[in-house]
């Protein structure tokens, strides 16, 4: 059994995919082909955006996006402490302060609540200079950008959202990687859309930014990448890999999306009644279920079904162990909110195989292993 079946993928998309990197390959188009271009131009109108810039990383995704807004030493930026790694390192590599607020323990996102908190006591202080606020679609499931946005236009910050897992959710009918001033996702191979090996893109519908962006992943270019007119860095999708994603986007708009949302039915059919928390999309939310996460009651439980799930063969993974204001890091930044859910989240959380390959059969088998996990 696969975590996400990335194997079953191929077997199904074989042909055309074969096909697709044959092509680059006779090219020769291998930096900046023309498969580049027009990936950008449909990931851009299937975000509902006006510009998408690709690049080579998620994490770089989200550097360039701060990059552009001239965040630097003596900001703050305010980040989520329930996330990967990235999206506060991003802050900390570029001279800033990540400032770690709270989360929702029903949908694991941003709280807007403990994210004003957070930026009246950085006021308050009076040390740093609030510039910016993240938010982050985890697990698939947008963030509550339209409270997280209206909190960050009341203060006057720059609002980044961070889709890397992100692509395909939807909120109120408008898709992720359409809200803040700009959103950065990932084409890791695991993400809902992926490709084979490391990529990421910006999407923004401000001209100025998209093009601070475009200078930016090349050296800081001006005219060419020869006339470097600030200082940037090298970050790009390899046409090889946008040629994946033609692929990889076909078949997530033609069936993928559809289909790991059916597998999260089933799961939440299946595992109905058990003594676990089941993940939830609020009305008017749409998940692109980049995981399948549920919440035990405790650590020891938790870590004791995770132990007999993987010795009846079935994978699972936490996502987070660590809350990120105690990540070694980020030793001696101040905490200027508690974060309570976090820390409850980071001890309880558990994710179960998810991808759009899912079938009834394989469904059934984790839902009985679990429930013999509960038992033991």
């Amino acid at each position: 059994m696969q975590f996400r079946d990335l194997k079953k993928q191929y077997e199904v998309l074989r042909p055309q995919m074969d096909a697709a990197m044959i092509e680059v390959a006779a090219s020769s188009a291998y930096i900046g082909g023309p498969q580049v271009k027009t990936l950008e131009k449909r990931l851009a109108e299937y975000v509902g955006v006006k510009h998408c810039i690709t690049c080579g990383n998620g994490t770089d995704a989200l550097q360039l996006s701060l990059m552009a807004w001239g965040v630097g030493p003596g900001d703050a930026v305010f980040v989520p402490d329930f996330t990967f790694f990235a999206s506060g390192e991003v802050v900390s590599v570029l001279g800033a302060t990540p400032v770690f607020y709270d989360v929702c323990a029903d949908t694991f996102n941003a709280d807007p609540i403990s994210l004003e908190k957070a930026i009246i006591a950085v006021r308050k202080e009076g040390k740093l200079n609030p510039k910016a606020v993240i938010d982050v679609d985890l697990f698939g499931l947008p963030a509550d950008h339209e409270n997280i946005a209206a909190v960050a236009e009341f203060y006057g910050l720059f609002f980044l959202e961070d889709a890397a897992q992100g692509f395909g959710g939807t909120l109120h009918g408008k898709r992720n990687g359409a809200f803040g001033d700009a959103a950065a996702t990932s084409f890791f191979p695991a993400k809902p859309v992926g490709c084979y090996g490391d990529g990421g893109a910006v999407f923004t519908n401000s001209d100025d930014t998209a093009a601070l962006i475009r200078s930016l992943c090349v050296h800081g270019k001006g005219s060419s990448k020869y006339d470097n007119v600030r200082l940037g860095m090298n970050s790009r999708l390899d046409t090889i890999q946008a040629a994946i994603l033609h692929v990889k986007l076909d078949a997530f708009e033609k069936y993928e999306l559809a289909d790991v949302n059916k597998a999260a039915a089933m799961y939440n059919e299946a595992l109905a009644g058990l003594d676990v928390i089941l993940p939830t999309v609020p009305e008017g939310w749409g998940s692109s279920w980049a995981q399948y996460t549920l919440r035990l009651s405790d650590e020891a439980r938790r870590d004791a079904v995770q132990a007999s799930l993987s010795e009846q063969g079935v994978p699972s993974m936490v996502y987070y162990p660590k809350p990120m204001h105690t990540q070694l890091a980020f030793e001696g930044n101040r905490q200027y909110v508690p974060c309570p859910v976090t820390e409850e989240l980071c001890r309880t959380v558990l994710s179960l195989p998810m991808h759009p390959y899912l079938d009834a059969e394989t469904v059934s088998a984790v839902a009985e292993a679990l429930k013999k996990a509960l038992n033991g």
